[in-house]
């Protein structure tokens, strides 16, 4: 019984001190970006990286591309994290390679999409170019999915389970939705740009709903998976809320 309580607390610590240190960095980068982005704009201003509130009567010069400081932000703070998942199996030589794999191509899938937000506010490029490079940015995720996993069964909804079963095993068409998936979700709110506070405010909103669910998912037997995904979501909203503030004082309000 004592040894499993002992197992237990050990199994609790590894999963909660990596959070709580990923939050506590998020709340430092939260602050780093909401100091960063006030000194910064005038750069963006003079590589012409700027626009004009439609809903206001003067001409200010509004900065864009803000995205970057809060995409580089969220970079940094998670290059200066990957230790602490990892740093302890280092010393031990039990060292979860397929975790760090997935770590690394996750973030740098993270970098393609950055770029791809940067060269679309430099170079304005065509909607075609936006389809096809988030499915290009997608593909070291679904490499190392494929190595790693490689289940392509979906759970059927209940209203058709009577007629195709409890899942079904869909193939090479899963890979082909997960690529989809990324197209559709980057421009869904790339689509939004222009209103202040739309973009990122809809941002927010979508992490604190996948932050919520990955709390209430801990307790379960994939705690793992959720923890990895708070691990990118804690930071990543801390960065953008950073932005919201600043879109909020630029408009006087978020709209």
């Amino acid at each position: 019984m004592a040894a499993d309580v002992n197992t237990e607390d050990k199994d609790s610590l590894k999963m909660w001190i990596p959070i709580i240190i990923n939050f506590v960095m998020s709340i430092g980068a939260y602050c780093v970006t909401v100091k960063v982005i006030p000194n910064i704009k005038d750069k963006f201003i003079k590589a012409n990286l700027f626009g004009i509130d439609m809903s206001k009567t003067t001409s200010d010069k509004i900065p864009e591309a803000l995205g970057m400081v809060t995409g580089c932000t969220f970079l940094i703070t998670m290059f200066l994290f990957i230790p602490v998942p990892f740093g302890k199996s280092l010393w031990e030589g039990d060292f979860p390679h397929n975790e760090f794999v997935e770590l690394i191509a996750a973030l740098l899938s993270i970098c393609c999409m950055l770029l791809l937000g940067f060269a679309d506010d430099v170079l304005d490029l065509l909607w075609r170019h936006k389809l096809l490079l988030p499915t290009i940015a997608s593909l070291p995720l679904l490499m190392v999915y494929y190595v790693n996993f490689n289940s392509t069964t979906i759970i059927v909804p209940k209203p058709l389970r009577e007629h195709l079963g409890l899942s079904v095993d869909i193939g090479i068409l899963y890979y082909i939705y997960m690529g989809m998936l990324a197209v559709f979700c980057t421009n869904a709110i790339n689509i939004l740009a222009g209103v202040n506070g739309l973009e990122a405010g809809q941002s927010i909103i979508i992490a604190i709903s996948i932050i919520i669910f990955n709390f209430i998912e801990l307790s379960g037997n994939l705690w793992k998976a959720h923890q990895f995904s708070l691990y990118f979501m804690l930071p990543y909203t801390a960065t953008t809320l950073a932005l919201l503030k600043y879109n909020c004082e630029e408009s006087q309000g978020c709209l």
